[in-house]
């Protein structure tokens, strides 16, 4: 059973969020549903990540920092998948908010990127084996 069923954000310009998610979340294995409104993304009948457009014309961006988002980490098998997401979210349209790199703050393992759309929206490609799985 997941962890998350489902997790709804709102996004300045419905159609650019689209444009922005659709290669990232085609990229993790999530499958997309378009709606009136809103767009889904989903993996089999498990977790789905969807974005609607905000109320009004004039919504702001998020501001990272600021009481509500933080950011969501996507875990992936491999350095080289961090690598891999974070050009593809790069060619969609996202800002580099710090390129992949180790952090061993968290540990000696731990490889993440950070990415931002046009909305805001902060999220993390990260890849931490265990200890006894990581390899030099």
């Amino acid at each position: 059973m997941p962890l998350l069923d489902h997790l709804g954000i709102s996004v300045v310009d419905l159609e650019r969020g689209r444009e922005q998610f659709d290669p990232v979340l085609r990229a993790l294995g999530y499958e997309r549903f378009d709606a009136d409104g809103s767009t889904a993304w989903s993996v089999g009948d498990e977790s789905e990540f969807i974005i609607f457009g905000a109320r009004g014309e004039d919504a702001p961006p998020h501001a990272h920092g600021e009481v509500g988002w933080q950011h969501l980490a996507f875990a992936v098998d491999s350095r080289d998948d961090v690598d891999r997401l974070h050009a593809v979210a790069m060619d969609a349209g996202w800002t580099a908010v710090r390129d992949p790199k180790t952090y061993p703050r968290f540990s000696e393992r731990y490889y993440a990127s950070f990415v931002e759309d046009d909305s805001g929206i902060r999220i993390e490609f990260m890849h931490n084996p265990p200890k006894e799985a990581a390899v030099g």
